[in-house]
């Protein structure tokens, strides 16, 4: 029966120096959603007969970003390397808008707090059509799914 989703999903701890409460909490529910609700279809292993569930393990290795995938046994899939340098500026910004959406939860008004929001929506949502893109022809995904995984991989470009 196929089951082409993520069932696990880890990240790894020795690339991430450092991280707030505040990141902590994002990563926590990025994950729990994804867990909750996604769709992950890797090509090449749902071809060779693979068709899911899915583990998958986040690592930022040389600039680059590794997806490796394996199946609830344990049996190792397949690795996807992607560059991260059209992320750079996505990560940037993310980063920054999240600081003063924080901030501004703290001692900002409500108007400020949806403006800033908003914003920060709006970079999330354009990072996350990015990873739709990258992951062309390597893994069947959706928005939801994407908008999810690009704030974990946030998590992994902390450097205190």
């Amino acid at each position: 029966m196929s089951d082409p989703r993520i069932s696990h999903i880890e990240l790894d701890e020795a690339t991430i120096l450092w991280r707030n409460a505040d990141i902590e909490q994002e990563r926590r529910i990025a994950v729990f959603d994804l867990k909750e609700e996604n769709s992950f279809k890797p090509l090449r292993s749902f071809g060779a007969g693979y068709e899911g569930p899915y583990h998958l393990r986040l690592s930022v290795a040389d600039g680059r970003l590794m997806l490796e995938i394996t199946g609830e046994d344990g049996q190792e899939l397949e690795t996807l390397i992607l560059g991260l340098g059209r992320f750079r500026r996505p990560i940037r910004e993310y980063f920054a808008i999240c600081e003063s959406y924080y901030q501004a939860i703290r001692k900002a008004t409500a108007q400020e707090i949806e403006t800033i929001d908003m914003a920060r929506r709006g970079v999330h949502d354009e990072a996350a059509d990015l990873l739709l893109e990258r992951l062309e022809g390597k893994v069947e995904t959706d928005f939801i799914t994407a908008r999810r995984l690009f704030t974990l991989i946030c998590v992994l470009h902390i450097r205190g």
